[in-house]
């Protein structure tokens, strides 16, 4: 049976600024304590790297992400969208930092022929439940799937469903969890819309997850299982998070752990042939000429690009390809920026028993030392 290719990315933040050069604009009013206009956040791109002509067409901000992906060619494409899609101007009480696109500007995640964005986040009820239910509606209207959060209880546990025919099919569930900053009050119920939140505890955790998983699973499905998990900095992996991805992965034959929340990129293990990415770093966001943190790089972006064989062998290749934010654009990262890359994995990844190679100039190949026979 044919391999299953997977591109993952981490956070996609298309709100404030990004959506501000974008054709179709939102009001740009913000509510947080040092900046109240989202266009101070194209200035401050701008100041950093240059003019931004605007408005720019919808593939910009992917920029050459479009033709990483193109040479890719990868049978599902999943993002963890961390912006509501809304025109509501009722901001979540009291929490400031509030992320809303434009629905008119969807087609900047549909130039990247997108499948799957994951919305178990702390962003997606900015705009209250109005907003979330706008996101949902905008976001199936042109044919996205969208995983951990809906209307109900029900809709937010709910895997987005990707059929492959023959080849079988992907299965994502996502989950929220409280450690990233997912408010407990946007928890999914019974007659309430929000988030799938991920419950407290190891045991919990595990249990919720294997049961979402068993009640969807058929035989030849490749099972994703997204979280939004831990602080936005920092490279340490939280005791927590590495036992519940092992267990996922050793007792419910989970294929792939894409965690995210982190603004940066973390170590990656492959356990038992199963790739586990802690955090995957920001994909897109509008932090572009912002001062600090410097020594995390969050300018440089990566795709996560990943074969699994189907029949249940695991892992047949991981590679990985930097880019960089340039004018609120996404560039080719260059030569220096790759080896940065390339030694920041290794060091963070090494501890977990992944080595990191430089395959061409542009991609860096993730092994598990032990799966000799994988990942040729």
């Amino acid at each position: 049976m044919a391999g299953v290719k997977l591109f993952l990315a981490g956070d996609v933040m298309t709100g404030r600024g990004i959506d501000q050069i974008l054709p179709h604009p939102s009001d740009p009013r913000l509510y947080e304590s040092y900046v109240q206009d989202a266009r101070v956040y194209v200035e401050l791109a701008e100041q950093a790297s240059g003019p931004i002509g605007q408005p720019v067409d919808f593939g910009y901000i992917l920029g050459d992400a479009l033709a990483v992906l193109e040479r890719a060619a990868p049978d599902v494409r999943i993002v963890n969208l961390e912006t509501s899609v809304t025109l509501s101007d009722d901001p979540w009480p009291g929490k400031g930092i509030n992320y809303r696109m434009h629905p008119a500007n969807v087609p900047c995640l549909t130039a990247a022929a997108l499948d799957c964005c994951v919305l178990a986040n702390n962003h997606v009820v900015d705009w209250g439940l109005r907003g979330l239910d706008e996101t949902l509606s905008a976001l199936h209207s042109v044919g996205l799937r969208t995983v951990g959060a809906g209307r109900d209880a029900a809709a937010a546990g709910a895997p987005a469903v990707m059929d492959l025919g023959e080849r079988g099919r992907v299965l994502v569930f996502a989950f929220g969890s409280e450690s990233s900053g997912v408010p407990g009050a946007w928890g999914a119920a019974a007659e309430r819309g929000g988030v799938n939140l991920l419950p407290d505890g190891l045991g919990a955790a595990e249990a919720a997850v294997s049961a979402a998983i068993e009640a969807f699973r058929r035989p030849g499905d490749v099972v994703v299982v997204s979280i939004h998990w831990g602080s936005n900095w920092g490279y340490g992996i939280p005791r927590e998070q590495r036992e519940l991805a092992r267990a996922l992965v050793e007792r419910s034959r989970v294929d792939v752990i894409h965690g995210h929340s982190s603004h940066h990129a973390k170590g990656v293990e492959i356990h038992r042939g199963r790739p586990i990415i802690y955090g995957a770093g920001d994909f897109v966001n509008d932090y572009e000429g912002i001062s600090g943190r410097a020594e995390y790089r969050g300018d440089l972006r990566l795709a996560y690009l990943m074969e699994i064989d189907a029949s249940g062998a695991g892992l047949v290749r991981f590679e990985v390809v930097p880019l960089q934010s340039r004018r609120l654009s996404l560039r080719m990262a260059s030569d220096a920026d790759v080896a940065w890359v390339h030694s920041m994995l290794a060091r963070e990844s090494s501890p977990l028993g992944v080595r990191v190679e430089r395959r061409r100039h542009d991609t860096l190949r993730l092994q598990s030392p032990s799966r000799s026979g994988t990942q040729q």
